[in-house]
């Protein structure tokens, strides 16, 4: 385990300056005349009247007037807005930033990577390949300094030594097979975010590299570092949990002791959370793409995910119950698991408790709390169903699969694998030859999970977690609500 990072500054003590843009993050909706909902993770904030023109102002282009810096930094510590900052204001990034590259055995992603990386200050960190004299050659061709460690100890200890070798205020680690078209850009680009002193980390979008064969064009598509198309905030329960550290820009004073060594996968994510443990923020930014090739062989491409799967129960020890496989109110699962088992009217009742209950929170400050109730538990239901049927089937797909075997539970069982496997296309299109391989994919992460599992003698990452709900014992009895039960769900903000 490595050394703690330094903790991240409080965010009353960096409210967002006067004269800075911010706009609203994409999720967030103004669902009644008060409420605003959306954020990182998903939440339901009251604003007064004032706060509300204050953000609808800026929506229009308008800029942080004095006074409104803390509220301003409320909104984006929530995921609710972003700031912009202007391109053009930044100049000198490149003498800010060290770019440090692990490289291991294959040297021919490596010379393409240093050839389009040439005007910036580059450290190769060779892990332990068997031909030390490639590499050293690559770089003293391309003039990018390197260092040499012996034995190979992970990509998470590459990169920790090549920080160490290295001194500018910020780190740029990019993995030798990943492709980067115009570096000074995404360099800019992502740099940019750094201008809030509470951000410690930035990272692009990784997408698949293109390429003709099956599993390039599958990778294009659903490529396991590809965290999607909405940027925004990096926390455990976001819409992004985590990023790659193939493509990761990092703040040096926040960075500490670095990846935990002991992790040959996972260790991102491990860096990540504990950044956020430390009251640092992390963005992602969607509208930066880099690519990243697919490995070269069937056997090594299920390996990965694979390995994927086995780092979960490491995390598990470290992070507990961010790493459970599905995350749920009891409600939400009992009204899913309801259907499953063909008792619809148990689900409607369900269902129908929860707007219930909804309306009842909401009922003091929304102008139409019937309307707003039925809006946020029908989209809160439709979602967290066939979200909760992913990640079944991603982590328990083996097992699904093998309970279609008795007749009796043929049906329900392959229902669920089908939804489970056809949530991956929500937002892109389906092409009938992915399906195998996202078969495939979904086996293989879980038959790591499993494995995991049973080499650490725990079953961390494999037990739910059930979250708090908007539905309590009384609105199961059918009581009135107390006092305290008829507050609303939601965050105030001046």
């Amino acid at each position: 385990m490595r050394e703690p990072s330094p903790s991240g500054p409080s965010p009353s003590s960096k409210p967002i300056p006067v004269g800075t843009r911010v706009t609203l993050h994409d999720s967030a909706r103004f669902i009644d005349r008060e409420l605003l909902s959306g954020g990182s993770p998903w939440r339901l904030v009251r604003l007064g009247s004032s706060a509300r023109s204050v953000v609808e102002r800026w929506g229009d282009g308008d800029v942080v007037r004095p006074g409104e810096e803390r509220f301003a930094r409320n909104l984006v510590q929530q995921g609710l807005a972003e700031v912009a900052y202007p391109l053009d204001s930044i100049v000198d990034v490149v003498d800010l930033v060290d770019v440090v590259v692990p490289v291991f055995e294959d040297g021919a992603p490596l010379r393409e990577l240093l050839r389009r990386l040439i005007g910036l200050h580059v450290t190769v960190v060779d892990d332990g390949s068997s031909e030390p004299d490639t590499v050293r050659a690559c770089c003293d061709e391309f003039g990018a300094d390197h260092v040499r460690i012996q034995s190979n100890g992970g990509a998470g200890a590459a990169r920790n030594v090549g920080a160490l070798a290295t001194s500018r205020p910020f780190v740029w680690f990019i993995d030798a097979d990943v492709t980067v078209d115009t570096p000074i850009d995404v360099l800019v680009r992502l740099y940019a975010l750094m201008n809030d002193p509470s951000v410690a980390a930035v990272a692009p979008r990784i997408r698949g590299g293109e390429g003709a064969s099956v599993r390039d064009r599958y990778e294009r598509r659903f490529s396991p570092l590809d965290m999607g198309a909405v940027g925004g905030l990096v926390r455990p329960g976001a819409v992004t949990p985590y990023v790659p550290s193939a493509c990761l820009l990092v703040r040096r004073s926040a960075f500490g002791g670095g990846f935990d060594e002991s992790l040959r996968f996972g260790e991102d994510v491990d860096l990540i959370w504990r950044l956020g443990d430390e009251g640092w923020l992390v963005r992602y930014d969607a509208r930066v793409v880099v690519t990243h090739r697919a490995r070269e062989s069937w056997r090594r491409w299920f390996s990965q995910r694979v390995n994927y799967g086995v780092s979960s129960s490491a995390l598990a020890r470290r992070h507990g119950e961010r790493l459970a496989p599905v995350r749920s109110d009891l409600w939400t699962l009992v009204t899913w698991s309801s259907l499953l088992a063909r008792r619809p009217l148990v689900a409607t009742a369900f269902v129908l408790m929860a707007r219930r209950a909804m309306r009842t929170r909401v009922a003091r400050i929304a102008d139409d709390p019937s309307g707003v109730a039925n809006r946020l538990v029908a989209k809160g239901t439709l979602r967290s169903g066939a979200a909760m049927a992913r990640a079944l089937v991603r982590t328990f797909g083996v097992v699904i699969l093998a309970l279609a075997i008795p007749r009796q539970f043929r049906r329900r069982a392959l229902a669920l694998f089908i939804v489970g496997t056809a949530y991956r296309w929500r937002s892109t299109r389906l092409h009938l030859g992915d399906v195998p391989l996202a078969v495939a994919d979904d086996v293989a992460y879980g038959v790591g999970v499993w494995r995991g599992a049973l080499r650490s003698r725990s079953t961390a990452a494999l037990r739910p977690r059930f979250t708090r709900s908007t539905i309590g014992l009384r609105d199961l009895l059918g009581r009135p609500p107390s006092d305290d039960s008829s507050r609303p769900p939601v965050t105030s903000s001046a």
